[in-house]
């Protein structure tokens, strides 16, 4: 087995020849979405271009990406948007970004768990993975294709095995869980959700999504039973949003303004603050428990993962919760493991 700590640093001089994602304030940025025609890379994609440090939009899909494009092309913000198509066109899409964000993917369906999408979704990763080797290998990526827990170790290991995995680099995007625990508590609470602040740690399926609300601002005052329910909320708010829309789809606005959010602190991390500290969980290479891939709390800075803030304080009943899940979630983690080492080994 690849030891996904070892060797896990990009060459200096590949890094030094594709060192895009490492500027100061004044550069301009070119992100790229692959899966930009889909229900989540439409939103993402239009709430992206208004952000005003970025200065090239590419866009990728299998197909119909020129019209989304000429879309998003009459907004009067300053990014640039192009578009490219098929495989032929993920490294033309990906060439020299700053970060690659990756909403491509089979979506859930009512009566699917995420890991039922490891079989179709892995192929994607594979790709975007390979691409990224090629031709910017210094990106950022951030993966929001399901299964997440599964899918990020596919990737690092393809990366490991091509020479260019570097661990600050690669997340999994778990944003929605901590926005929907926000908005959850937020109403609870009858306090704006915006001003609610927890850690939400672990994975992004099921149990293994674990919010810390003993250490959520402000005070969570939930009887027992309400936070036995609201926490089996938060982990199952994405079959909500399924069952929700009867088969027409998944959780796409939401998973949207989440991804936006995260890329948005990714940029202001590129861009660099000394008066800013960028907080944001995600699911990363990691040796805070014994799964080798772990969400918690991270400052980003202009190299991506600047410190990883590790476990927060937990009462008993969370760690008697992180201690349950840790075998599902190291469980995932081997099958992307295995995975990835055969994926890396065909190509």
């Amino acid at each position: 087995m690849l030891a996904l700590r070892l060797g896990t640093q990009i060459s200096r001089d590949r890094l030094r020849a594709f060192k895009f994602g490492c500027g100061g304030s004044r550069r301009s940025l070119k992100v790229a979405v692959v899966g930009a025609v889909g229900g989540i890379g439409q939103p993402l994609a239009l709430l992206l271009k208004q952000n005003p440090h970025i200065s090239r939009l590419s866009l990728h899909d299998l197909r119909n990406t020129a019209g989304v494009a000429a879309d998003l092309s009459h907004i009067n913000s300053r990014a640039t948007v192009c578009h490219f198509e098929g495989k032929d066109g993920l490294k033309k899409a990906m060439d020299k970004a700053d970060i690659v964000v990756v909403p491509a993917g089979l979506p859930r369906k009512p009566g699917m768990k995420r890991e039922d999408l490891v079989g179709v979704n892995a192929s994607v990763a594979c790709e975007v993975a390979h691409a990224a080797s090629a031709v910017c290998p210094g990106a950022l990526l951030a993966l929001i294709t399901n299964p997440i827990n599964v899918i990020v170790p596919i990737v690092a290991t393809i990366l490991q095995a091509k020479g260019t995995y570097d661990p600050n680099r690669l997340f999994g995007v778990t944003s929605l869980d901590v926005v929907r625990s926000k908005a959850f508590i937020g109403d609870f609470l009858n306090v704006d959700p915006q001003t609610v602040d927890l850690p939400v740690i672990g994975g992004h399926t099921g149990r293994t999504i674990l919010p810390i609300l003993s250490q959520c601002q402000p005070t969570y005052k939930g009887t027992d039973e309400e936070r036995k329910a609201l926490i089996k909320r938060i982990q199952e708010a994405g079959t909500e949003v399924v069952n929700a829309k009867d088969g027409l789809g998944s959780a796409t606005l939401s998973m949207a303004y989440a991804a936006s959010h995260f890329v948005n602190s990714l940029i202001r991390g590129i861009k660099g603050s000394k008066d800013e500290c960028i907080v944001e969980c995600a699911y990363v290479d990691s040796d805070v428990t014994e799964a080798k891939f772990f969400a918690t709390q991270l400052i980003l800075g202009p190299q991506g993962i600047k410190e990883n803030l590790g476990l927060p304080e937990m009462d008993d009943e969370e760690k008697q919760a992180l201690e349950s899940m840790l075998p599902l979630l190291k469980k995932s983690i081997e099958n992307g493991i295995k995975l990835g080492m055969e994926m890396a080994c065909q190509s």
